[in-house]
């Protein structure tokens, strides 16, 4: 097997420099403008969102994902939210992740699937799968999706975010596991995929902030940071989810402390594929519920 190669930072801010700078971008980093130019990025964190052994309290959690709902919609309730996003007449795909070692909770798929059925869409229409959603009929008539995952890092990705959720969309996913995962974005161009994504969630109830190896799982490097990061944006989200990570990494080894890969991905997905704002200047975090040790 050929030995994945090492991408250091320095390679990833050459990579993104010079990809910015061959589409006429300038440099990769824009200095920050208005708020009017900003995308919304929902973070919400609870103390009590989970309890002993981490185990997950499925109330507060739904409490949790409605009041983000709520905010990033700019409605007065929830009620209002959920309907702002999705109509009933919607077939709606929960892309969900089966990682044994750090799966997306049961409760937050519950939690989504309780709110999608208040808005009427009938039970037929709506699915949650991770590995076999290319077969899954619900999926393949969507016209609606709910990106939902854990954050953590990633041996091939540097990170597991929103945008590399989206990998079973793929036939044959190990294609895209080349150059630190760069092309990730163009799943998101495919026409099962395209323009159908109405919410981005990455749970960060419990994030795996540092490993080694294609399947590393080590609880030293997990951490109870109890917080869920909520956008229509998928680039923006993973953007705030890569870098809440980079900084409890700085926290911990007290020194930003390397990825095997640096995730570029996030970067060529807002560059070159304009799925979204990687740049963190550009992203508006609004910050709800528990701050104590928020790091963002």
């Amino acid at each position: 097997m050929k030995k994945q190669p090492v991408v250091t930072r320095r390679d990833f801010l050459r990579g993104t420099a010079g990809l910015a700078l061959a589409m006429g971008l300038g440099s990769p980093v824009l200095e920050a403008s208005g708020a009017e130019d900003r995308t919304r990025v929902i973070l919400i964190r609870h103390p009590e969102v989970l309890g002993a052994d981490d185990r997950v309290n499925g109330t507060i959690l739904q409490q949790m994902l409605d009041e983000a709902v709520r905010s990033l919609a700019g409605e007065k309730t929830p009620q209002a939210a959920w309907k702002k996003f999705f109509k009933h007449s919607d077939v709606v795909g929960i892309k969900t992740n089966a990682w044994a070692s750090l799966p997306t909770p049961k409760e937050m798929e519950e939690a989504l699937r309780r709110r999608l059925l208040e808005v009427g869409i009938p039970e037929r229409n709506l699915a949650v799968d991770d590995r076999n959603v290319r077969n899954n009929p619900v999926f393949q008539k969507s016209s609606a999706l709910v990106n939902v995952r854990p954050v953590r890092t990633h041996h091939w990705a540097g990170v597991g975010t929103c945008l590399k959720n989206y990998i079973m969309f793929i036939r044959f996913p190990w294609t895209y596991h080349g150059e630190a995962c760069s092309d990730l974005g163009k799943i998101w161009t495919l026409p099962g995929v395209k323009g159908k994504t109405r919410l981005n969630i990455l749970v960060a109830l419990t994030p795996q902030f540092y490993g080694r190896g294609p399947h590393s799982i080590d609880r030293r490097y997990l951490w109870p940071y109890r917080g869920l990061i909520v956008g229509t944006d998928p680039v923006s989200v993973d953007s705030v989810g890569a870098e809440l990570l980079r900084r409890k990494r700085v926290s911990f080894f007290g020194e930003d402390k390397e990825l095997d890969v640096q995730p570029i991905h996030i970067a060529v997905a807002d560059k070159k594929y304009h799925l979204g704002t990687s740049d963190l200047n550009r992203i508006e975090i609004i910050k709800l519920g528990w701050q104590e040790d928020i790091l963002l």
